[in-house]
């Protein structure tokens, strides 16, 4: 295949999963799962729930990766897109070469370890899908950091991705290893630096005649740049053998490996006591059927807000004072007794997969009658999808707490405003 062709399908690939996920974050339509191949949701949903589709889903990203390379941070990650955008508008003349740090081991061994320990707190900070996802949602958090981040590509290329990001981290560990390598012919190479000049992952030393497998990002830009051949695309190595260093750099990755596991196991520790805090911290607030408790959920959320865009209801809120996650709010609207969509879109698991079924049996919370202001007019019973509420005549509406699952239709029926639906401890099956 041409080099050029490569780059192409790629470019298309791109663009036409771009599309998709802005269309699936403005909540515009949801056609296919492809929210559920990011890997730190993917991550997440493993750990939480230990699905069988999410460790496939998650083992088949790692294949790709071995065999060919850092793909998935040019072709399916959310971020990875909008930087290829920045570097697209504003086109850049020269990218800087990028030095690969030992640092982010560090940041991805705290930010894994303490995913390992039962919290997406520091997850949710540097997750490029959760900061995607954010901004699309329009939340300040987000806005900042996608405005940081697309200053640092303007002059720094894809640095986020090649010496920040924890993913980037991961799969670039893996693709140390792929089967398939861009490296540098040296028969063909003239060094002329070009390659080097585009490369915005800044992973091409033309002059030692090298390239950085592991920051590589596999956008295949150097490939169409080379009217030499002198960059290639395959499992044959017939690249200049790189100069050897006087430092071993075995010896120095086993330190920085060493150093990284230490942190990793740390991390987790600390995780279990952030989790413990979070979790004492919480207060009880209406959640989407399936996230459990409120100590669960805040430790599982990653706030990527697509429920909270996709919801018809518009009754799932962003996290706030109130709730460090997405939680429901009834000022306005109510829980459709027919919709389970916020369960099948969440890519994390942090609000489980639920049949309609099982959803409509999910106690979420319960209602009440404040007697003091009822006018008796029995809206709520009519209203009531699940007739849970009866009316004895003459007497106020009563509740059955067995059937009621705290959807907020009788809550948002009463034209006085006398029932208000209180959350549960933790959600729970209802028992008829």
């Amino acid at each position: 295949m041409k080099n050029k062709t490569i780059q192409k399908i790629r470019l298309f690939c791109a663009f036409l999963i771009a599309a998709i996920y802005i269309a699936g974050f403005l909540g515009f339509f949801y056609p296919v799962r492809l929210f559920d191949i990011n890997i730190a949701p993917l991550i997440e949903r493993a750990i939480s729930d230990f699905t069988l589709s999410a460790g496939i889903l998650l083992g088949l990203i790692f294949l790709i990766t071995l065999l060919f390379g850092r793909i998935y941070c040019s072709t399916l990650c959310p971020l990875g897109l909008f930087q290829e955008f920045c570097l697209f508008l504003f086109h850049p003349k020269k990218l800087p070469w990028q030095k690969s740090r030992s640092g982010k081991y560090f940041i991805a061994a705290i930010t894994f370890g303490t995913l390992l320990g039962g919290t997406v707190y520091i997850l949710r900070l540097i997750d490029p899908y959760t900061i995607a996802g954010s901004a699309l949602s329009k939340t300040t958090f987000g806005i900042v950091l996608i405005t940081l981040i697309a200053l640092l590509t303007i002059f720094k290329g894809r640095y986020f991705c090649t010496n920040i990001c924890p993913v980037g981290t991961l799969l670039g560990l893996i693709s140390r290893y792929s089967v398939y390598k861009i490296k540098i012919n040296a028969d063909s190479c003239v060094a002329c630096g070009l390659c080097a000049q585009k490369c915005p992952s800044g992973c091409i030393d033309f002059k030692n005649k090298t390239i950085n497998n592991e920051t590589c990002i596999k956008c295949f830009k150097c490939l169409s740049l080379c009217h030499n051949h002198g960059i290639i695309y395959s499992r044959k190595s017939t690249a200049l053998k790189p100069r050897t260093p006087e430092f071993s750099a075995s010896r120095r990755r086993f330190l920085i490996g060493t150093a990284a596991v230490a942190t990793l196991a740390a991390a987790y520790k600390a995780g279990i006591k952030l989790s413990s805090d979070i979790a004492h911290k919480v207060k009880t607030v209406l959640l989407p059927p399936g996230a459990g408790s409120p100590e669960r959920f805040a430790n599982k959320c990653l706030n990527c807000n697509l429920c909270v865009e996709n919801c018809p209801m518009k009754i799932i809120k962003k996290a706030d004072n109130t709730f460090p996650a997405v939680h429901l709010d009834y000022g306005k609207n109510y829980c459709s007794y027919n919709c389970n969509k916020c369960s099948q879109i969440c890519p994390s698991g942090a609000i489980r997969r639920l049949s309609l079924e099982e959803k409509r049996k999910t106690q979420i919370g319960l209602a009440q009658v404040n007697t003091d202001i009822c006018i008796q007019c029995g809206l709520c019973v009519r209203e009531c999808p699940r007739s849970a509420i009866v009316k004895p005549q003459g007497d106020f509406p009563q509740i059955n707490s067995d059937i009621c699952i705290g959807c907020g239709a009788c809550q948002a029926v009463c034209p006085v405003s006398a029932i208000k639906v209180t959350p549960l401890k933790s959600q729970q099956t209802a028992p008829k």
